[in-house]
């Protein structure tokens, strides 16, 4: 599959262009008051794991994430507490029994384009153990009666807790010892989903009640486009103005955290030994999102909208089967809709600078998609049989998701002005990918 093929291919998916009229709800108000909340502490933008105090002193504690589960998992240390081993009779043997646990459990874990876990490690003396279950955790804690006890309870029961904003991440201390802590799910990321705040009281028992919900922000269709780096910490929320400067907001985000996801990529093509064609190509990928983030942020301004800068956390270079598990979904599927629809703007957008801006970008992005199926091809050839299969569920995943985040209702009116197709054309749309491209 190269850029011409792609042009034929999106050629036949636009011929289901048609016009269709759809409702949206809007930007919602009355969120969930803030009064006599505090920052969680937080280390290097993550919350901290100090103030903990479990039911037994222990010398450190740490949290760690388990990633690829389903093929090699891997261990990553994201934040402590104490000095390891510190009361040891034997240090050395400790500190290399700590170094050597690993665990595939976790009190959180979830499956997206990969599956992991998150658990705890503790030392007290001799004794390294691991803490994988919310049952260990509780464990572990005992009476939640800090604040980080309560955020480390929020986050085991599957929510986020962010420290850039209070409506996204707070806690309070209520006079009957229990806490209240202000937390989201979701992210607004694709027609249908919706990043949620909630208003949760945490029991001295460790219980986790939801007293109120708001939703902050609902995603659109823009998600689609563009490349997704890993270690996005950002999700480009603004404050609700009009629907159009959100959606330039969210455009501008997602296009800025794309230059990183290129640069990335075109260091691991080098490091499993690409192609210099394909490393360049990735480069220049990177050059053309500095301009369509240039173009976007331009256009989120004329609506009075500052997009939110994209923050993307430091990765190291990632393994090959990693690396084309990756491309199956941002690139093949998603980046390669994002083409498509970028084509269905330039041709249908009533806004005239938004359609000369979508002539360009369309070609960008074919070219984008283009590199991600060569990406594809090249890495195929090196990845096991298993491996080879992973990639392909994985892509498939991502086509079903795709199809429920197109199949959601926006306002009319902003179909007409950025010329988004309506639910029942961009559904098409996908079926034609599907059909011939992604099958």
């Amino acid at each position: 599959m190269n850029s011409n093929q792609l042009r034929r291919l999106f050629a036949r998916a636009l011929s289901a262009s048609l016009a269709s009229p759809l409702v949206l709800t809007g930007c919602g108000d009355g969120g969930i008051s803030l009064e006599g909340f505090s920052a969680p502490p937080c280390d290097n933008g993550r919350v901290s794991l100090q103030g903990l105090a479990p039911a037994s002193p222990t010398d450190f504690i740490e949290l760690r994430i388990v990633t690829d589960l389903e093929s090699s998992p891997r261990q990553q240390r994201l934040a402590s507490v104490g000095t390891a081993c510190e009361t040891a009779t034997q240090p050395a043997v400790c500190n290399a029994e700590l170094d050597a646990l690993a665990s595939e459990d976790g009190f959180r874990s979830r499956c997206e384009v990969g599956c992991y876990a998150y658990y705890l490690v503790t030392t007290r003396g001799d004794s390294v153990e691991a803490h994988t279950s919310r049952n260990a955790l509780a464990a572990l804690l005992g009476s939640i009666d800090t604040p980080t006890e309560a955020l480390l309870q929020v986050f085991a029961e599957d929510y986020n807790v962010s420290c850039t904003e209070l409506k996204h991440g707070a806690v309070k201390t209520n006079a009957d010892g229990t806490f209240s802590v202000i937390a989201t799910k979701g992210f607004a990321c694709g027609e249908g989903t919706a990043l949620t705040q909630y208003l949760l009281v945490v029991k001295p028992s460790g219980e986790v009640v939801e007293k109120r919900t708001h939703v902050l922000e609902r995603g659109d269709k823009g998600c689609s486009v563009g490349r997704r780096p890993a270690g996005l910490r950002s999700d480009g929320t603004v404050d609700c103005v009009d629907e159009l400067g959100q959606h330039f907001a969210l455009i501008t985000h997602l296009e800025e955290a794309s230059i990183t996801a290129f640069l990335r990529l075109r260091e691991e093509l080098a490091l499993h030994g690409a192609a210099v064609e394909l490393q360049q190509a990735a480069l220049r990928s990177a050059l053309d999102e500095v301009a369509h983030t240039q173009v976007c942020g331009s256009l989120a301004r004329r609506h009075g909208v500052t997009p939110e800068r994209a923050v993307v956390a430091p990765l190291a270079p990632r393994p090959l089967f990693e690396v084309a598990l990756d491309n199956a979904v941002e690139g093949c599927v998603r980046e390669t809709y994002g083409a498509l629809l970028a084509h269905h703007q330039a041709l249908h957008a009533e806004d005239a600078e938004v359609r000369e801006a979508m002539v360009r970008i369309a070609e960008d992005e074919t070219r984008h998609a283009d590199l991600s199926w060569a990406v594809d091809r090249w890495a195929e050839e090196k990845l096991s049989p298993e491996e080879r299969e992973t990639v392909r569920a994985a892509r498939q995943r991502a086509v079903e998701a795709l199809r429920a985040e197109v199949s959601a209702p926006t306002d009319e009116a902003v179909l007409r002005a950025l010329g988004l197709p309506p639910p029942e054309v961009a559904l098409a749309m996908v079926e034609v990918l599907s059909r011939e491209l992604w099958n």
